[in-house]
């Protein structure tokens, strides 16, 4: 069985619990990135070089906040508390609110990259929709990916007032905790290469 340098990092960061920057064109310094620490715990995974559900995928593409698995459970606490909140506050005006993906481990964010690359034809076409491993904020659990459309939208109107703001101006679905309830977004980026 032959391992690329993905899964190398990805055992390198399940021992020493980072993930080293790859030598990619796009990254000029060497970082580390720490993960979720309670992330993939409830399913017993590794959370850093798991894939499926144990790594942050979310069986069926939607999730509630009550779902007790990792791309839930590794959320930061207080992204997820105002994700609560909105979502809650969505259900009072009918709309339905999930969380499509949530927090990842650094081998299934690297797999979906992966599969971009495959998808798009180069690393630089696929990051304009999915961001590298060591970059992503799903890895670290600030960031949440909201469905369907019409909640995501709904969340575009109303983010602010929990904190959460629209990342890039290509993904409607993709908030992150960038200002304080009632606070303004800062710009968005326009791709996950950003």
């Amino acid at each position: 069985m032959a391992f690329g340098l993905a899964t190398a990092a990805a055992v390198l960061a399940a021992v020493f619990g980072v993930y080293p920057l790859l030598d990619r064109a796009d990254s000029p310094v060497v970082q580390s990135v720490e993960v979720a620490p309670d992330a993939g715990t409830g399913s017993g995974a590794d959370s850093a070089g798991s894939t499926g559900v144990g790594g942050g995928e979310v069986p069926d593409g939607a999730a509630t906040l009550d779902d007790d698995i990792p791309a839930i459970t590794g959320l930061d606490p207080d992204l997820r508390a105002a994700v609560e909140e909105a979502a809650a506050d969505a259900a009072a005006h009918d709309i339905d609110f999930w969380v499509t993906s949530g927090w990842r481990s650094l081998a299934y964010q690297e797999q979906l990259l992966d599969e971009a690359v495959q998808e798009h034809g180069s690393l630089e076409a696929a990051r304009r929709w999915v961001s590298t491993p060591e970059l992503s904020a799903h890895v670290t659990g600030e960031a949440v990916d909201i469905g369907p459309t019409e909640a995501a939208y709904w969340l575009i109107q109303h983010g602010t007032d929990y904190g959460l703001c629209q990342v890039y101006s290509n993904e409607i679905w993709h908030f992150e905790l960038l200002t304080k309830p009632g606070g303004t977004c800062p710009p968005m980026k326009d791709g996950a290469a950003g």
